[in-house]
């Protein structure tokens, strides 16, 4: 909320990635940015892998987004973070409102979010 409130709406991702780790930082919240993270696919690692924006704790996923609104592949793209690094939590974050919009998003949620885009 602090980076929302000092930058405000209008910068793009990696600015607020920027801000936001400085904001982690001073308050002494344990991180990693653009975590690799590896997909298991049956039973065997997949070469390709994804980076999630951060990871808090080790057990929390942040995904930043700086657009007017999120879309259904929004929502995708951190349950399939979530369901790969079999974390339980994630959220998303966007900084492209006025208004600072977020979800706390339990992995076990996952068609929750989807009826909004039916």
């Amino acid at each position: 909320m602090e980076v929302h409130r000092v930058l405000g709406c209008g910068f793009t991702e990696p600015v607020y990635q920027e801000a936001l780790e400085k904001e982690l930082l001073l308050n002494n919240i344990p991180y990693e940015r653009e975590k690799e993270l590896k997909i298991d696919y049956k039973g065997s690692t997949l070469t390709k892998t994804f980076r999630a924006d951060f990871i808090c704790y080790d057990k929390i996923i942040l995904e930043l987004k700086a657009v007017s609104q999120f879309t259904e592949e929004h929502y995708a793209q951190i349950y399939s973070y979530l369901k790969a690094s079999n974390m339980k939590l994630g959220i998303l974050i966007n900084f492209g409102k006025a208004n600072l919009e977020y979800f706390r998003i339990p992995a076990s949620n996952k068609w929750q979010h989807q009826k909004q885009f039916e």
